[in-house]
């Protein structure tokens, strides 16, 4: 017992979670919030990273496990608990996950990774007041800090639901994933609830690889659908939204994908289901 005890400890294995206590969003769709007041909510850019704390030391992911990020890039952040994103720009995704899931990132800031990478802040977990007072507290720590790698997510007004579809338009015409409707008077809390919502053009769900579906034609030996499984038992295939290296080089069986649907059949299944990522994996050396 001593023995595993010396081990834990050097080699930092057994370290204790602080697993944060997460505020989630549910779906904004017009017809079920017809009693929302949009003048009422600031919207921002859903962002496509990796979500994270900062626990006023470490930052960790939504799990409670450590992200190692290289000194420099926290250097002089706050002692404030902050919830927030690890992004770069739209549709990066795998390359901020690729990135942020090393257990030994570089550290030279100069060819790091991280030196693209920004932790954008979305809210303050234990800090008192509305979400209206937090937008203020969040723009003054990142005035304060000055750090090139803490920055405020961009909240704003807008005064009708053909206003906010036209946002949403603009948003995903870029490449981005949608858009999040926090209330002004929230306070944060665990859970779901209509005090913080996310609106996109697509659902989204996940799913287990199952197997896979050779491809024809121009996909000839390459992926052609991957067999997936979800978490009702469901089975379906999923044969769009690939990049060409990813029909080479399909995700593993048994690996959990992140696809996007609209709307379901009778039966239940996803309509026009497309591959949208890998769920990140754990952290590598």
């Amino acid at each position: 017992m001593l023995y595993l005890l010396l081990y834990c400890v050097l080699s930092m294995q057994c370290q204790a979670k602080e697993i944060p206590k997460i505020q989630l969003a549910t779906v904004y769709k017009d017809d079920l919030n017809k009693a929302v007041n949009i003048n009422e909510y600031f919207i921002s850019e859903k962002l496509d990273g990796i979500r994270g704390f900062w626990n006023g030391q470490n930052l960790v992911t939504r799990g409670g496990n450590i992200i190692y990020a290289p000194s420099w890039f926290t250097q002089d952040w706050p002692n404030e608990y902050i919830d927030g994103e690890l992004w770069s720009s739209r549709g990066e995704f795998e390359k901020i996950s690729s990135c942020v899931r090393k257990r030994k990132p570089n550290t030279q800031q100069k060819t790091s990774c991280w030196q693209k990478v920004h932790f954008m802040i979305f809210d303050l977990p234990k800090s008192v007041g509305t979400f209206t007072q937090r937008i203020k507290k969040m723009n003054n720590l990142v005035e304060i800090t000055n750090s090139n790698y803490l920055l405020a997510i961009k909240q704003e007004k807008i005064g009708s639901i053909t206003l906010l579809h036209q946002r949403l338009s603009k948003v995903v015409n870029m490449g981005g994933e949608g858009l999040m409707l926090h209330h002004q008077e929230a306070y944060y809390k665990t859970g779901r609830s209509n005090d913080l919502m996310k609106l996109k053009r697509h659902d989204d769900a996940e799913a287990i690889v199952m197997g896979y579906i050779a491809g024809k034609g121009k996909y000839k030996n390459k992926l052609g659908s991957l067999k997936v499984k979800m978490p009702s038992g469901l089975i379906f295939k999923i044969g769009t939204g690939f990049t060409d290296q990813q029909r080479n080089a399909p995700p593993k069986i048994g690996s959990t994908v992140t696809f996007k649907y609209i709307g379901k059949t009778v039966r239940g299944v996803p309509k026009f289901a497309s591959f949208l990522r890998v769920r990140a994996l754990p952290q590598t050396q």
